[in-house]
C-alpha cells in the first residue's frame, strides 16, 4: 500500500524521538481509511474484517504504531455499530466525526493498580451521579493514541453500594482531564500510549453508554471484539515481521564478505533459514485471512480461535525476526538498520491481550473440564 511505504520514510524518526505521527493520520483521513469500518448509513465504508486486516498489515509494514491506533479505531467503530445500548445520537456523532475528519476513538481501560481488566477486578476509576451529569475521576495508563484521540471510552465503576461497571464516553479536552506523557517503551514508541488523569470530569448523563452490574457482563458481550482484536493484532505484527524479512533479503543479497567472495544469500544454510521464515509468515497469512473471511461470511467461531491465532501469529512473527537476527549478527542490532527497530516492535505482540499464559491456561482448563 502506498501509505505504508510513505509512513516508513519517517518511522525511524518517530521511533528515535518517541514522537507522535500526526501527519500519518491526516493522510489516513484523506484516504477515507479512518472510517473504513464505520457504517455506510453514516457515510463510512462499512468494510469487512478481511479488508480492514489487510489495511492494518500494510500500514504496520511501514509504521506499526500508526497501525495499532488505526486498529483500535476499527474495533471501537465496529463495536459501537453493533451495540444495542449506546444512545443513537452518540453512535451517529462518533461515526460522522470519523467520516468528516481526523477524529479517533479508543478505550481507556488499564489502570496502575488494576492492570488489564481482562484479568479481572473492578476499576478504581469511578463515576459519581450528580443530577443530570456524571463526575468521573481516575487514572488510566497505556492509553494508546491519546495525543490524537477525540473520544475516550473510559472503563469505570459507579459509586453505588452495588456498583455498576462499564463504558463512559468522554470527549477530549474537558476540564479536569490531564494527559501525562509517560510512554517510553522498548517498541511501538510512536503510539503515544500515555497516562490520562480524570479529576472530577463532568459528562452528560447519557454518556454512560453501557454500564451494568458486573455479573451482567458475559463473555458473549465481548465475543466479536475479541475476534477482531485477535485478527488486527495478528495482521499488525505479521506486517512488522514482513518488513523485517524484506530488509533481511536485501541485506543477504547485497552482503559479500571478503572471505566468502559471494553474497550471503548463496549459502545453503542461509537459504534454509530464509525458507523457515517464509513458512512462518505464510502460515500467518493463511491464519489471518482465513479467520477474517469466516467472520465476514457470518461463520460463527469461538473467541478461543481468535486467541489461538493471535498467539500463534505473534510468536511466529517474533521467531521470524529472531531468525533474521541470527543471520545478520551485529548488523541486525545496529540502530541505523531497521531490523533492530522491527525486532523491538514485534516483541510487543507478546504483551498485548490476550497473553500466551492466559490463552494456554483457558484452553487447558476447557480441555480438562476444570473450572477456574
Amino acid at each position: 500500500m502506498r501509505l505504508g511505504a510513505l509512513f516508513a520514510e519517517t518511522a525511524a524518526v518517530h521511533d528515535t524521538a518517541a514522537s507522535f505521527p500526526f501527519d500519518n493520520f491526516a493522510r489516513l483521513s484523506e484516504a477515507g481509511l479512518l472510517s473504513l469500518r464505520t457504517p455506510r448509513a453514516f457515510g463510512g465504508a462499512g468494510a469487512g474484517l478481511r479488508e480492514a486486516a489487510a489495511v492494518i498489515g500494510a500500514i504496520a509494514y511501514g509504521e506499526p504504531a500508526t497501525a495499532l491506533i488505526l486498529a483500535m479505531q476499527y474495533i471501537q467503530h465496529a463495536g459501537i455499530a453493533r451495540s444495542q445500548r449506546w444512545p443513537a445520537h452518540l453512535k451517529e456523532r462518533v461515526a460522522r466525526d470519523a467520516v468528516a475528519g481526523v477524529s479517533l476513538i479508543n478505550a481507556l481501560r488499564v489502570e496502575p493498580e488494576l492492570g488489564s481488566p481482562a484479568r479481572g477486578g473492578l476499576p478504581a476509576t469511578t463515576a459519581v451521579r450528580d443530577g443530570d451529569t456524571w463526575r468521573l475521576s481516575g487514572h488510566k495508563i497505556y492509553s494508546t493514541g491519546v495525543p490524537i484521540l477525540a473520544w475516550y471510552v473510559v472503563w469505570a465503576k459507579t459509586d453505588d453500594a452495588n456498583p455498576r461497571v462499564g463504558m463512559f464516553l468522554v470527549p477530549k479536552g474537558l476540564r479536569g482531564t490531564r494527559v501525562v506523557e509517560t510512554w517510553d517503551h522498548l517498541g511501538l514508541r510512536a503510539s503515544g500510549s500515555h497516562d490520562v488523569i480524570f479529576d472530577q470530569v463532568t459528562i452528560p448523563i447519557d454518556h454512560a453508554v453501557d454500564i451494568r452490574l458486573p455479573a451482567e457482563w458475559t463473555p458473549d458481550d465481548m465475543l466479536q471484539q475479541h475476534a477482531e482484536n485477535g485478527v488486527f493484532l495478528s495482521a499488525l505484527y505479521n506486517g512488522v515481521a514482513k518488513a523485517g524479512r524484506d530488509w533481511l533479503l536485501g541485506f543477504l543479497n547485497d552482503r559479500v564478505p571478503a572471505n566468502l567472495g559471494k553474497p550471503l544469500s548463496s549459502l545453503p544454510r542461509v537459504q534454509e533459514a530464509v525458507g523457515a521464515i517464509e513458512i512462518l509468515l505464510t502460515t500467518n497469512d493463511r491464519l489471518i485471512d482465513g479467520f477474517a473471511a469466516d467472520l465476514d461470511a457470518g461463520i460463527a467461531r469461538p473467541a478461543t480461535d481468535a486467541h489461538i491465532i493471535k498467539s500463534v501469529v505473534t510468536n511466529n512473527a517474533v521467531q521470524a525476526l529472531e531468525t533474521a537476527m541470527s543471520l545478520t549478527g551485529n548488523h541486525g542490532l545496529t540502530r541505523k538498520n531497521p531490523l533492530e527497530r522491527h525486532y523491538r516492535d514485534v516483541l510487543c505482540g507478546r504483551i498485548h491481550t490476550p497473553q500466551d499464559d492466559t490463552v494456554k491456561l483457558n484452553l487447558g482448563r476447557a480441555a480438562l473440564a476444570v473450572k477456574p
